[in-house]
């Protein structure tokens, strides 16, 4: 894909959200970074991640049903600072109903390095600048990653029935524990309605606490999405 170049007032979301990652796989002997490409049901595409935090930053933006668009490395920014030109490649372009947001993902104990703050400061300054959002994106608690990455195993429509996706969205889990949901006889498979359920929590028509453990007293209350 040929490379484009603009200023970055000019720089549409439109262009940015059809943007090719602006680096490939970088594989090499004892690299530090955990690289790999991971498929979002937002994008019903694979999207390349280049560590575990990046992953882990993909995970929720795929299972925030108000991500619309999910674009990895989105292009080179170059600004002259303090008499020197500067470049930064952000990690993600999120696209959702109130807009752009641009993500660089740090680890916690880096944010103090007079140099990480100094780039991600005026990068922010350039992406605020256009009235579109910034965000820095550290470690997760890890309960709720770990929540989150368990129900991402039941993301993908195309392993679903769309009627028995339905029958049991239809039904009234609402208020039951997530024991007796799993445990409802449909007259099918209680491992299809199993998976059926933590698809619906994925897909945010229901609700569990990600801040604990899931378990079979997990109460399920009514999701976001209707």
């Amino acid at each position: 894909m040929a490379e484009l170049s603009t200023d970055w007032g000019l720089a549409t979301l439109d262009l940015l959200s059809t943007a090719a990652p602006w680096r490939t796989f970088r594989w090499y002997r004892g690299q530090k970074h955990y690289s790999g490409t991971y498929w979002s049901a937002t994008e019903c595409a694979h999207v390349i991640y280049e560590s575990r935090l990046e992953l882990a930053r993909l995970l929720y933006a795929d299972f925030d049903f108000a991500v619309r668009r999910i674009v990895p490395q989105p292009f080179l920014l170059k600004a002259t600072v303090e008499g020197r030109e500067r470049r930064h490649v952000p990690d993600f372009l999120l696209v959702d109903a109130d807009g752009p947001v641009i993500v660089d993902v740090k680890p916690a104990a880096r944010l103090d390095d007079p140099k990480v703050r100094f780039s991600l400061g005026w990068s922010r300054k350039l992406v605020e600048s256009r009235g579109w959002r910034y965000e820095v994106w550290s470690e997760p608690p890890a309960v709720e990653l770990g929540n989150i990455r368990f129900l991402a195993g039941f993301r993908n429509p195309r392993h679903f029935e769309r009627v028995l996706v339905e029958r049991i969205r239809l039904d009234d889990l609402v208020g039951l524990t997530l024991g007796e949901a799993l445990s409802v006889d449909i007259g099918v498979a209680a491992a299809l309605v199993r998976a059926t359920v933590f698809h619906l929590i994925w897909n945010r028509y229901l609700t569990v606490d990600l801040d604990e453990p899931f378990t079979g007293s997990t109460m399920i209350t009514k999701g976001p999405r209707q």
